[in-house]
């Protein structure tokens, strides 16, 4: 197949490493300096002239208000044109912009002093995703790639005075449905339109470089954006110009390290440019300077100048030591004002994706400074489905409460978009690990050369930008494009249909762009870092999800067969990249969106924000609620017990794969986050409010762990330690009544190897219950350091719906501190699952969803701007029996 390309390609220069600090010009004697103009105001947008949509949409039609960066969506939102898709049923409302062709336009003025220069450049960042770019009538560029900058000369079209910027944006769909209906065979894609704007099985997306989540996901709408979505900006300059730094790790060790500090020039002549580099260590201090000459030729290349840092202090992962960062500048000229300066700050550290051959089958385990982490972490969503409106406030939030929640890595999914620098230099600083694909979600990509060479560009221009960052530990060729092919039903029917020839030119086709062109753009840009083709895969080609061999997606669980949640105990893969369970979010979050109620899991607003399975999502999600609690007593129980199934189920994957190192060595549950208000597999809701699962990942990713892993009649302990130094501890076993009565305990002395599981003991039902009631009694296995427990966990004998929970009484005291209250929790009897909440007060709570025992209180710190007296008044505390409606 061929895709039609764009009328016209502009050459693509560099991406600019910050507006402001990335150009330089000398021009000359005069050696003046560059001008960037950025065009961000005054933007109006309406529907493309003779759009079908008018008549139905007559105010859409007139000039309206613009934002830049921004999307059509937003605009009609602000304007009152559009409801807002997220509340209520309105998703539906919202489709026909996104099947509509738009116009944006400006007027900007132009001085004297920039028609001078010898050189003016039109820069978009970022367009959304076809369009046409003409100035002042004259057509500059058609773009056809969300993910790539586009760049052309200006010069010739501009004139002194108002200059008129015309964007014309055509709906991708609109554009790609008339040719994708006249090939023999449509590429299978991921999810069939709910709103019958594409034939089944006949979808878009593959076909255009856009982000694949706005077509509509199994946790997200479909909002078809269209928009100018990054900066605009004019750049003019006389002869050279530095449109880019990096500075490159060539060499590092406990003696030094050895850096090339590049810089990417445009030049219409031979010069020399004399240059100051100066290093500046973490805590601000000179650590090294170079002077040297940057010997530039004409065109457009990269000239580096080698610098050495002595006795470097490196960059670790949080929990494994500091996140240092050293700041490079560059000075070009040769006294006084300097003709340019920029700063880079770097991050020093070795990446290993270490794969050896073990008795398992093939490691797969990140190796950083030569430490082997266990990778705990979830997959990280976009943040909204209008990727304008996430401000560095948000994306910090999640990334604190990642870290937080004790993780050290995060998947940047490949169904979304690349992130902004600003995301990535915030891991930097809190020692997240990212692991980053590329922008392929599952959708079988297409193979003519018109599209490979666009997304060998794009890739050149995302690595090339992030390559500085030391929390990028891998670069990901897709997600499930590959392993899709092999086993979903969509994939092999398309196989049985096609001639074996052109399945395999298929299959070829993928080879050629995952292992080839991708990972070329990560060897010429970022080659410190590792390349893997696909996940879930085995490397090599891609095509693979084995349990012994690579990454590994699982959703036998939840997907597929719907298998209980004891089934994670039976799969032990060298790095699970995907698991997961759905859960209700907030009360607060569904009222937002669902307005007062009352509801039903089957309610039609909940199913509109139910994503799974075409709204019947929540039907799964109640059976298995029903499999481990039985009947909730009402809607409000089953949002409780939905995250209490939720955070149990994916605490036992987690604690399982943690207590299989090194066999296993990663964990990365699905998901992280959500971009809207729904009914999905993220720990965190829209509106940044924990559910149980993100505190129950406070404890499961922990530095110390007691994982009492109970299957099949068995209790298999293990203790996990992350620390990097041997630790001398205690564990304990109690055997407790549920009144907390001590029918048997165990104490033994243990020391913990470095970065390791240790097994410390088996115990069948028989031998740890000695006669007990398995309904009534539970076992407490705690991990003990300097008298004091740093981890425990419980084994209870049957399914929460078959024990005989007592309601216990937990009593509550609320006390002001100097930074908020203090909330200690007391309970006469077990109350597993404790939930405390303040109704509609924001409140923060240093720990949630936990198991409290009788004469062991817990204290809570809580962070709100409420006074004592409405917490108190709001304070509501929830446990299992009574969501169960256990009787007493």
């Amino acid at each position: 197949m061929t895709i039609p390309p764009p009328s016209t390609r502009t050459r693509k220069t560099p991406r600019l490493a910050g507006i402001a600090a990335a150009l330089v010009l000398l021009a000359g004697p005069a050696r003046t300096a560059p001008a960037t103009q950025l065009l961000d105001q005054d933007w109006q947008v309406r529907l493309v002239p003779g759009d079908p949509r008018e008549a139905e949409h007559p105010q859409a039609a007139h000039w309206l208000a613009a934002t830049v960066p921004g999307a059509v969506q937003t605009d009609l939102m602000a304007a009152g044109l559009a409801a807002d898709p997220f509340v209520g049923r309105n998703e539906a409302a919202i489709q026909w912009v996104g099947l509509s062709d738009w116009v944006y336009r400006t007027r900007f003025d132009v001085d004297p002093a920039t028609l001078a220069r010898q050189h003016a450049e039109l820069v978009f960042e970022g367009l959304d995703t076809f369009a046409e770019v003409s100035l002042n009538g004259h057509k500059l560029l058609d773009a056809d790639n969300m993910f790539r900058r586009w760049a052309v000369s200006a010069k010739p079209w501009l004139h002194a005075g108002a200059n008129t910027l015309e964007v014309r944006l055509y709906s991708p769909i609109k554009r790609l449905q008339p040719w994708l209906k006249r090939q023999p065979y449509a590429l299978p894609g991921e999810f069939d339109s709910a709103f019958g704007d594409e034939p089944k099985g006949l979808q878009s997306a593959n076909y255009v470089r856009k982000a694949a989540y706005q077509y509509g996901w199994d946790w997200g709408p479909r909002i078809v954006t269209e928009g100018i979505w990054q900066p605009v900006h004019l750049d003019s300059w006389d002869r050279l110009r530095v449109a880019g730094l990096h500075v490159a790790q060539k060499h590092l060790d406990a003696q030094a390290a050895r850096l090339d500090v590049q810089l990417d020039v445009d030049a219409d002549r031979e010069a020399t440019l004399p240059a100051e580099i100066s290093v500046f260590g973490p805590d601000g201090e000179p650590v090294a300077r170079q002077v040297a000459d940057f010997e530039v030729v004409a065109g457009h290349h990269r000239v580096g100048v080698p610098v050495t840092i002595a006795h470097p202090r490196r960059w670790y992962p949080v929990g494994y030591g500091a996140q240092d960062m050293y700041t490079v500048r560059v000075r070009l000229g040769d006294g006084g004002t300097p003709l340019y300066e920029g700063l880079r700050q770097v991050g020093l550290r070795t990446v290993e994706l270490r794969r050896d051959k073990d008795r398992w089958g093939r490691s797969f385990a990140f190796v950083v400074n030569g430490v082997p982490i266990f990778a705990k972490g979830a997959n990280l969503i976009p943040f909204d489905s209008f990727p304008t409106r996430v401000d560095n406030a948000r994306m910090r939030r999640t990334l604190e409460s990642a870290r937080a929640a004790n993780m050290n890595m995060l998947r940047v999914w490949g169904g979304g978009y690349y992130l902004p620098d600003a995301f990535y230099a915030m891991a930097d600083r809190m020692g997240l690990m990212i692991w980053q694909d590329f922008m392929f979600g599952g959708a079988i990509p297409p193979r003519d050369a018109a599209f490979v060479a666009n997304v060998r560009q794009e890739a050149a221009d995302q690595v090339e930008r992030l390559s500085d960052h030391p929390s990028i530990v891998l670069w990901c060729g897709n997600n499930e494009v590959q392993s899709s092919w092999l086993s979903w039903g969509d994939r092999k029917a398309l196989q049985a249909s096609l001639a074996p020839a052109e399945n395999e030119r298929i299959r070829q086709g993928m080879r050629d762009l995952f292992g080839e062109v991708l990972r070329d753009a990560v060897v010429q840009n970022d080659p410190d870092v590792p390349y893997w083709p696909s996940s879930p895969s085995r490397g090599g080609d891609g095509f693979a999800n084995s349990l012994d061999d690579g990454d590994y997606h699982y959703w036998d669980v939840w997907s597929g067969q719907a298998k209980p949640t004891t089934a994670y105990l039976d799969v032990t893969p060298r790095f699970q990249s995907e698991y997961g369970l759905q859960s209700f979010p907030d009360l607060r979050t569904i009222r937002a969106f669902a307005g007062a109620g009352p509801w039903q899991a089957d309610s039609p607003v909940l199913r509109a924000h139910q994503k799974f399975d075409g709204g019947n999502g929540n039907r799964r999600l109640l059976e298995y609620v029903r499999r481990e609690y039985g009947e909730p007593k009402n809607f409000p129980a089953l949002v409780y017990l939905s995250q209490v199934m939720q955070a149990d189920g994916i605490a036992l994957a987690a604690e399982h794969l943690r207590a299989s190192r090194p066999q296993s060595m990663g964990s990365l549950y699905w998901q992280l986050n959500d971009l809207w208000p729904g009914v999905t597999w993220s720990s965190i809701d829209s509106y940044g409010r924990w559910k149980a699962l993100q505190f129950r990942a406070r404890r499961f990713y922990a530095p110390l762990l007691v994982a009492a892993l109970r299957h099949e009649g068995s209790t298999t302990v293990s203790l996990v330690s992350d620390r990097t130094s041997p630790l001398a501890a205690r564990w304990r076993l109690r055997l407790m009544d549920f009144a907390g009565k001590v029918r048997r305990e165990e104490n033994h002395d243990v020391t913990l190897a470095p970065l390791s599981s240790t097994q410390v003991a088996r115990y069948t039902d028989a031998e740890l219950l000695d006669g007990a009631d398995p309904r009534a009694t539970f076992a407490v296995f705690e991990l003990i350091e300097d008298g004091k427990p740093v981890a425990r966990n419980l084994v209870f004998f049957a399914l929460p719906r078959d024990l005989r929970l007592p309601r216990a009484h937990v009593h509550v005291q609320l006390i002001p501190t100097p930074t908020g209250y203090t909330l200690t929790l007391a309970t006469d009897a077990l109350a597993r699952d404790v939930w405390v909440s303040f109704g509609d007060l924001d409140a923060d709570l240093s720990d949630n969803s936990l198991d409290l025992l009788p004469g062991e209180p817990a204290a809570l710190e809580v962070t709100s701007k409420a006074s004592v007296e409405a917490l108190r008044q709001a304070l509501q505390v929830q446990d299992l029996a009574h969501a169960m409606g256990t009787p007493p």
